[in-house]
């Protein structure tokens, strides 16, 4: 293996944290996290690799999978949750899978990221293929529970890609289009879920929002084929229509209700 030296657990910048004013504290927290624009900035010719790469899969009936343990699960379930509702996407596009089920969503399970053998299992449920993508999310990059994962992965030849916040660890060198993107340590010592999981969001925000462009779901700057399923979404829908079909409100509402979404009525319009 190449130098790993793993930052994520480094000794914060600051001490005496219980010293500080709530000023001091915020403060601090700001100034650390204005480091992590800087340092997804860096890693954007690996995630301009990885994106690409899903987008083919995407683009050939392929899926994209997000695999993760505690913070890095979340995040990836969160992503995958929110493609469906605001680029009209089906559920099944985009998958967000975490050690220890759904119930880890919201508390911790003790030991489910140490399994070796869950993760593939995990995948295997979905009926996964070399059709599609898997991205492993880990902080520390040295998770098993992902590793092993994406290992099964690259034997049945599927894609593979990473985020982690540490260089040269063991997920980004088993991954085939790994992103580490390095935030170096916590405020609190060992917190990835404080600048690491900021990064792994903004990265997976990249992803999952370019993926979804190239694959023409965005029309402008709009999202055209976002699901209605509330009023502002409705209004949002509407103004839309008002300012590209150049038409009024009462009239975008009836196009709204009778085509479904903002793409259909501006395609069925007359």
């Amino acid at each position: 293996m190449m130098d790993f030296t793993k930052t994520t657990e480094q000794d914060s910048n600051y001490n005496h944290l219980e010293k500080m004013t709530v000023k001091e504290l915020l403060t601090n927290i700001n100034t650390e996290d204005k480091t992590v624009p800087l340092a997804v900035e860096k890693a954007l010719p690996q995630i301009e690799k990885l994106t690409s790469a899903i987008v083919e899969k995407l683009q050939n009936g392929g899926r994209l999978f997000y695999i993760g343990a505690g913070t890095s699960g979340r995040l990836g379930i969160l992503d995958a949750s929110e493609c469906p509702p605001t680029f009209g996407v089906p559920h099944e596009l985009v998958v967000g899978l975490i050690a220890g089920g759904d119930v880890a969503i919201r508390k911790a399970v003790e030991f489910a990221e140490d399994s070796k053998n869950q993760g593939w299992l995990d995948l295997q449920a979905h009926k996964i293929t070399a059709k599609d993508v898997v991205v492993g999310i880990a902080a520390s990059g040295t998770t098993p529970y992902v590793i092993a994962a994406l290992e099964k992965c690259n034997e049945n030849k599927i894609i593979t890609g990473c985020i982690a916040c540490n260089k040269n660890s063991p997920l980004g060198l088993v991954a085939k289009f790994p992103i580490e993107v390095v935030v170096g340590p916590e405020f609190v010592t060992g917190s990835s879920r404080m600048k690491a999981g900021t990064a792994q969001k903004l990265v997976l925000n990249m992803l999952s929002t370019s993926t979804m462009v190239l694959l023409g779901k965005i029309k402008g700057n709009k999202m055209v084929d976002m699901q209605l399923s509330n009023k502002k979404l409705l209004e949002r829908g509407e103004k839309m229509l008002v300012k590209e079909l150049n038409i009024d409100q009462q009239t975008a509402s009836t196009l709204l209700k009778k085509y479904g979404n903002v793409r259909n009525a501006i395609k069925n319009y007359q």
